[in-house]
């Protein structure tokens, strides 16, 4: 459920401070030239020239140096009218989480790159704070709203809230897109708007690690995911050295700028789901949760092969550690990493 309620735009359109759940915001126009301004013309970070890696890909940053801030995941819609999404192409992490009705939504990470648009930016949901509060002491977190509990967990944990309801200007309506799956935003505005806030500090530290393939891995071509309502597979490319991502229909998952969804690694994770007590929207369907601490089965693919082991997460003041079969951390490749959270009820096929 978003915090805003959906009227008539033309053009883009400004959110206005204010915007309150059930009521429709003031909305101003705006010029393409004025869309690059609040897009692109933000006041661009500090950087540290001290770190060589990023701290989210092990990639080497562009321009040289990391950028001196925090990590900034944004909820991102994935249901067939939002898609192509903007803005996946520029993530450092990806994790897809299923939420209520089959579906599954995203938290896109980035840190390193920024994303001139992303969009549609959707509802919280209470898991959100579980997963990011792995990106450093403060990460920031966008979305466009949610039920109470959802929008309380945000904000009584130690995340930095960009959502609309606290930075409206950095969000805008695209008209070419139907409501509500078209509210957009950028990097550089959702750092812009966090600049005053005193807890959005420096980089996170390494969430993954990264190494040589595992000695126990596999060949493997892909991997299928069988989402009820998101039947997703991704497939080994070895011309690309990546995995692409599609649907069950056979549609190459691309990505509004043009090219095909990739990644370098896939992280399968198994999780307990169950529907929580709160009814998330007008259908009466219930908000999950997710157990994302403890330990469960996962299996990693990398470079052409997978390595099966398991996750563990003693505590959400940890971060989740993949471990082959002799208990060693599994490495990661350098690179985009998507974490798919599956429920146990739904089947995973390596191929």
């Amino acid at each position: 459920m978003d915090e805003i309620d959906e009227g008539h735009h033309v053009g883009w359109s400004v959110l206005v401070q204010g915007s309150a759940r059930g009521r429709a915001g003031t909305a101003a126009a705006l010029s393409l030239a004025a869309l690059g301004l609040l897009l692109a013309g933000c006041s661009a970070p500090g950087t540290t020239g001290q770190a060589e890696r990023c701290p989210l890909t092990d990639l080497a940053p562009p321009g040289g140096s990391v950028p001196s801030r925090p990590a900034l995941a944004v909820k991102v819609e994935n249901l067939p009218v939002a898609r192509p999404q903007y803005g996946l192409g520029d993530a450092d992490v990806v994790y897809e989480e299923p939420v209520e009705g089959g579906i599954t939504r995203f938290v896109v990470v980035y840190q390193c790159r920024d994303s001139t648009r992303i969009e549609p930016v959707r509802s919280a949901r209470i898991v959100d704070p579980d997963i990011v509060r792995q990106f450093g002491e403060h990460p920031l977190f966008a979305y466009s709203g949610g039920i109470d509990p959802a929008v309380a967990a945000v904000r009584s944990s130690s995340l930095v809230d960009v959502g609309v309801g606290r930075a409206p200007g950095a969000y805008l309506r695209d008209a070419a897109r139907p409501s509500p799956h078209n509210l957009a935003t950028s990097t550089r505005a959702l750092y812009d708007a966090a600049s005053k806030d005193p807890s959005s500090a420096g980089p996170p530290a390494p969430v993954f690690g990264y190494g040589p393939v595992s000695s126990g891995a596999a060949p493997s071509a892909s991997v299928h995911i069988a989402y009820p309502a998101s039947d997703v597979t991704w497939r080994w490319d070895s011309g690309a050295r990546a995995w692409l991502r599609s649907y069950s229909n056979g549609q190459a998952a691309a990505t509004a700028e043009g090219g095909q969804i990739a990644a370098a690694n896939v992280v399968v994770m198994k999780v307990e789901v169950f529907p929580s007590p709160y009814v998330e929207d007008a259908s009466g369907v219930h908000e999950n949760l997710v157990t994302l601490t403890g330990s469960g089965s996962a299996e990693v693919f990398r470079d052409g092969m997978a390595v099966k082991g398991t996750w563990s997460r003693p505590s959400l003041h940890e971060n989740t550690r993949y471990l082959d079969g002799s208990g060693q951390d599994i490495a990661l490749a350098n690179g985009t990493t998507w974490v798919e959270l599956v429920p146990t009820t739904v089947p995973v096929t390596p191929g």
